[in-house]
């Protein structure tokens, strides 16, 4: 059976990348088939085999089904800003009708565990009045939600679950990604969010000095999900 999410965070760099590549790689040693897209990605790098993401070539690393670069991440731009505007430089028009087609196909390959990343947090805007929420919910995806923890991502991080759940799309659970260690009151923080959020925490990363897959996997829980055996 397979299961897939569309991971999101309360912020940008907030480890959703991490987290998603930890999530997959505890998949992977829960004996599970895994696969991902990430399908836009700006701030990426001209090699000769084309421009390259460094976030979506860590997560071709963690898939044990054959992807190529180009199926896990269809859109890739160099400039280091938001994607609607580094595509809006090319003449690209970047909206959830352009991007579909190429996440199904991933879907379609059938791994037992996918994930598909955004970018950004949840409203990050494309073409025209569109956000990369509307890819989402025309995939009808359950969402995990990447809290980076830091002074403020409490009202983030609620205002990011009301707004996917006011979407109609299932809040499937959160991970806990401490960027800041030195939050102040963080156990204070962290039960509050606990206590806010309405989907349950699938781990807590703490700030790791390496933070590889098999270190993020961990800290993870995906019993929490609705794997299959």
């Amino acid at each position: 059976m397979s299961h897939a999410y569309f991971i999101t965070g309360t912020d940008t760099e907030i480890g959703k990348t991490t987290i998603a590549c930890g999530l997959l790689q505890a998949a992977r040693q829960a004996g599970l088939s895994t696969a991902a897209a990430k399908p836009v990605a700006s701030g990426c790098e001209r090699r000769p085999e084309g421009l390259r993401n460094s976030d979506a070539l860590a997560l071709l690393d963690e898939c044990t089904l054959p992807l190529s670069y180009e199926e896990v991440n269809p859109f890739a731009f160099a400039p280091a800003i938001a994607p609607h505007l580094a595509a809006r430089e090319v003449g690209v028009a970047l909206s959830a009708e352009t991007l579909i087609g190429p996440v199904r196909h991933v879907l379609a390959k059938g791994a037992e565990f996918t994930v598909v990343e955004g970018a950004g947090g949840w409203r990050v805007p494309l073409a025209g009045e569109e956000s990369l929420s509307d890819l989402a919910i025309a995939l009808g995806l359950p969402v995990i939600l990447v809290v980076g923890v830091r002074l403020g991502c409490i009202n983030h991080a609620v205002l990011s679950a009301e707004a996917i759940l006011r979407d109609g799309l299932q809040l499937a659970g959160w991970v806990a990604n401490i960027v800041d260690p030195h939050t102040s009151r963080l156990e204070e923080n962290l039960a509050t969010l606990a206590e806010r959020l309405p989907a349950p925490c699938i781990g807590r990363v703490p700030r790791l000095s390496a933070p590889s897959s098999l270190a993020v996997a961990s800290h993870l829980d995906l019993g929490i999900l609705d794997l299959p055996d």
